[in-house]
């Protein structure tokens, strides 16, 4: 297949096109930087600068989306949130018009979205039939997917992607975790109660190539391993691993203070469970936390 990715030079994007180019696909990387595409997603991925390239007579078997902004990075502001807005939704939105207008449709829009879409639940689990949360996180989400839906009004199959917090070697989390915690300065956030549903990218990259070649695959899909954790556990675990103590906690009014609004990302969370994924008989090959974080660190 010929598949163009968004996104694809971000984390998962340079794996995924790892992946796909061993099944022997062609890529098209659509990419605001064009010259880094070669190096970051490998020899022969053709770069796609504008959307706007997408000519009606070109044609692509499937469209995969994981564009979007860092939500974590900055502080919102209402230009920040604008910022978040435009690399989501209205690139999603941009993207399905061409899909519309295409000369022949791509069968699939695999399109990236959080669990962030479900808000602060607490300790409830939280299943693809769920509604979405209120707070402008959730909102981003449910907007983003709305914008992809689109493209089924087109005959495109498409699949959501509600991401949880995907752990690799290569940065992410774990590469922002990962210093304090060496130094043995690692510490919970807040109480630690916050539910944070994790995956290992290797399940992510998996789960998303099984979307792509499943015909009956459609709607929202929890892509998180089947045991999350409170963050007190997610805590212990790397620092176990990392063979350090982690003895501090950051306060939450402290993380208020220097973080605002998007403090909800560090002391909030969802306990996500991936209903669709294991009813479709997918075998995690990371569903432990411990065995996770030791593949990704005990080297």
């Amino acid at each position: 297949m010929h598949i163009l990715i968004t996104g694809g030079t971000g984390l998962i994007g340079k794996q995924l096109c790892k992946a796909l180019l061993a099944e022997g696909h062609e890529l098209t990387v659509f990419s605001r930087n064009p010259a880094s595409v070669p190096v970051k997603c490998g020899t022969g991925v053709h770069a796609m600068a504008a959307l706007g390239e997408w000519h009606p007579g070109q044609t692509f078997d499937a469209v995969i989306n994981l564009a979007g902004e860092p939500i974590v990075d900055a502080r919102w502001t209402a230009r920040r949130k604008q910022v978040l807005w435009e690399s989501r939704v209205t690139l999603t939105g941009e993207l399905v018009r061409h899909i519309a207008t295409a000369g022949r449709k791509p069968t699939v829009l695999l399109s990236g979205s959080a669990v962030g879409y479900y808000g602060n639940r607490g300790d409830a689990e939280m299943y693809e039939a769920a509604e979405a949360g209120e707070d402008f996180a959730a909102q981003l989400c449910k907007a983003w997917e709305d914008a992809a839906r689109a493209a089924e009004q087109v005959g495109v199959r498409v699949c959501l992607l509600r991401t949880g917090l995907v752990l690799s070697n290569n940065g992410g989390l774990l590469g922002r975790m990962l210093p304090p915690f060496k130094l043995g300065l690692g510490a919970r956030l807040g109480d630690g109660k916050q539910w944070m549903s994790w995956v290992h990218i290797n399940d992510y990259v998996a789960m998303l190539l099984r979307l792509l070649h499943d015909a009956q695959a459609s709607g929202p899909y929890n892509m998180t391993a089947p045991q999350p954790a409170t963050n007190a556990e997610f805590t212990a675990a790397l620092a176990k691993v990392l063979h350090r103590p982690a003895l501090f906690a950051a306060p939450a009014p402290l993380l208020k203070l220097a973080m605002g609004e998007r403090s909800c990302l560090l002391l909030e969370g969802q306990k996500v469970l991936p209903g669709k994924m294991s009813a479709a008989g997918y075998r995690f090959q990371f569903s432990s936390l411990a065995d996770a974080l030791c593949n990704l660190l005990c080297k």
